[in-house]
């Protein structure tokens, strides 16, 4: 039918349904390009017209079941639904706001007035969204009281505000605000554009059309088709329940950042035994397979609330806590480690959830120091990720008791089996062989972990997050374009990029000292390195000047840390050395068994 005709009916999109999501925008700006895509998809077929003919254009398919007052249930189509009506909003607004008349059809797809079985008139709108996030936007909208672009309120309401604003600053720029080429353009919106409905008798045949519809990704991910599975087998007088542990889970996920399916991916891995080999595609697939193992058909609810317990975790998480919310020190290490895209390891953190507060974070502290052995060395995420999924499917069964012994036999061996390989890279390694985020982790670890060492735990030493921070730098020791006299004092090899670009040429360094030094001699820096808080930066003109005792932990730590007077090229190879002999202490590297 046309919209002409769709939009002679009422509909109403159930308060189970999901939210309306084109026109999203993640935190970055990024995204919500449906709609434009939508109406340039229509404009382009519009602009072919002739004035005797133009070509028709499908949008595709919803599924309806119509209710007891006649009213459309809008099971499947509610997106291309949606922006279809608010486009025939934003064409009155144009219109009105061009001081021109609007026609009565045009009125009349927007709200009409309805006659009862008792005989009284009612106006209603063509579409009512009853999910309580839709707030009453559309119906502002529809009234011509919502036309500024809204900033707050739910996910819904922004993006439904949005997409109205989207079609309005299509209608100004490629219509250029001409009434005459607007009214034309909803004669072809109206009259040429079609879709199919698919009435059916019940809802539950509703949902079983919207599920054959768009099997296999076809039409829309594995999230939503698993939303309409759940339903499909949960008896209505449960939608409410349903509905509610869905919006919560889907809120989760949001506030987490995260792609759904990315999320739904790692819960199964984490949570069944499904081979790591299971792509995104294939997830729904999994499902209609899988029903022995998860039980979502013979009991939705509890499938559901089990997977709302994994997304609460998992927000956790990705803000560096355990799953009471504590705060987990390896965890925020890591995700300096690995920066906003690495989160294969929350595939082992959601199957080891249950363990108590130490045993979580002890599994926190041997997961980064995984990481970085698996990072530093260069294995690919496919080669490490096959690990991780076997460590998660043994680790659900693991108490806090049987921990460590469990870590000893299954993490430990990984980082041993990459030692050698781990410290050569190390002693070979330079500023422009790693990611700037990860080179401030390595640095600002092995910085830590020494003053750690001498004075002991202490709020601001706690944090890596202090070390990598923008209060300091990582600094060159022999510069990267040395004054003229530096590069005399150091000699053969100044101003060469692989020699000063060294991990051993590298200190971290407090900016406002680092201000003030530029690229002048290492025999004119050494004093500025003395005044560092930090250590081991403190230590490399004169670890003696740090001691100040003969056994007290400041001394002991001083000891082990090399010094030197002056600086050239097998300087920085013996400072190389040595720090990544120290990293193996650092992330507890053990010679092979």
């Amino acid at each position: 039918m046309t919209l002409k005709r769709l939009f002679q009916d009422f509909y109403r999109v159930p308060d189970y349904q999901r939210e309306y999501v084109w026109g999203e925008t993640n935190p970055k700006g990024e995204g919500g390009e449906e709609v434009e895509q939508f109406l340039n998809d229509i404009f382009n077929e519009y602009d072919n017209a002739t004035k005797s003919d133009a070509p028709e254009y499908f949008i595709g398919t919803i599924v309806v079941c119509r209710g007891r007052d006649d009213v459309f249930e809008l099971i499947d189509g509610q997106q291309r639904t949606t922006t279809s009506y608010l486009t025939l909003c934003a064409i009155r607004d144009a219109i009105e706001e061009l001081e021109e008349t609007v026609p009565e059809e045009l009125k009349s797809q927007i709200a009409a007035s309805t006659v009862d079985w008792q005989g009284e008139s009612v106006e209603r709108y063509r579409l009512d969204l009853q999910y309580e996030d839709s707030g009453d936007i559309l119906k502002e909208i529809a009234d011509g009281k919502a036309l500024e672009a809204v900033t707050d309120g739910t996910r819904s309401i922004r993006n439904i505000s949005n997409a109205y604003q989207t079609v309005r600053e299509f209608l100004k720029v490629t219509l250029e605000d001409d009434p005459a080429a607007i009214r034309r353009f909803h004669g072809y919106l109206t009259n040429k554009v079609k879709i199919i409905r698919i009435e059916t008798p019940t809802i539950a045949k509703a949902l079983k059309i919207f599920e054959t519809i768009n099997d296999r990704g076809v039409g829309l991910d594995a999230m939503d088709l698993l939303k309409n599975l759940l339903f499909m087998n949960t008896k209505e007088s449960d939608f409410q329940k349903l509905k509610d542990i869905w919006k919560k889970l889907t809120d989760e996920i949001y506030t987490a950042r995260e792609k759904p399916l990315r999320f739904l991916r790692y819960y199964l891995l984490a949570t069944y035994n499904v081979d790591n080999k299971l792509r995104e595609d294939d997830i729904y697939d999994w499902f209609q397979k899988n029903e022995k193992q998860t039980g979502h058909a013979a009991n939705p609810i509890q499938f559901a609330s089990g997977l709302l317990k994994g997304a609460e975790a998992y927000r956790h998480f990705v803000h560096d806590e355990d799953t009471a919310g504590n705060h987990v020190r390896a965890l925020a290490n890591t995700r300096l480690l690995g920066g906003q895209t690495i989160k294969q390891h929350f595939i082992v953190l959601l199957a080891g959830r249950h363990l108590d507060r130490e045993s979580f974070a002890d599994l926190c502290r041997e997961i980064e120091n995984t990481m970085c052995v698996w990072l530093i060395t260069g294995k690919t995420a496919k080669e490490y990720e096959r690990t991780i999924v076997r460590v998660a499917r043994d680790i659900r069964s693991i108490s806090g008791d049987e921990l460590e012994e469990f870590l000893q036999s299954n993490l430990a061996p990984e980082r041993a089996k990459l030692r050698k390989d781990f410290k050569e890279t190390l002693e070979e390694i330079g500023f422009w062989d790693l990611r700037r985020f990860r080179l401030r982790y390595l640095v600002g670890k092995m910085t830590q972990y020494v003053d750690l060492e001498a004075y002991g735990e202490s709020e601001g030493r706690n944090s890596l997050a202090e070390y990598v921070g923008g209060n300091n730098d990582i600094e060159h020791i022999l510069a990267t374009d040395p004054s003229k006299k530096a590069a005399e004092e150091f000699g053969e090899g100044a101003g060469d990029w692989e020699i000063d670009s060294l991990l051993g040429n590298l200190v971290l360094l407090e900016r406002s000292i680092n201000r003030s030094i530029g690229n002048e001699p290492y025999s004119e820096k050494k004093s500025k390195y003395q005044q560092s808080k930090f250590l081991l930066t403190k230590c490399v003109p004169d670890a003696d000047a740090a001691k100040i005792g003969t056994s007290d932990m400041i001394t002991k730590a001083a000891k082990r840390l090399p010094s030197f007077d002056t600086w050239d090229h097998e300087q920085i190879l013996a400072r190389q050395k040595f720090l990544a002999k120290l990293a193996l202490e650092i992330w507890q590297v053990p010679e092979k068994a």
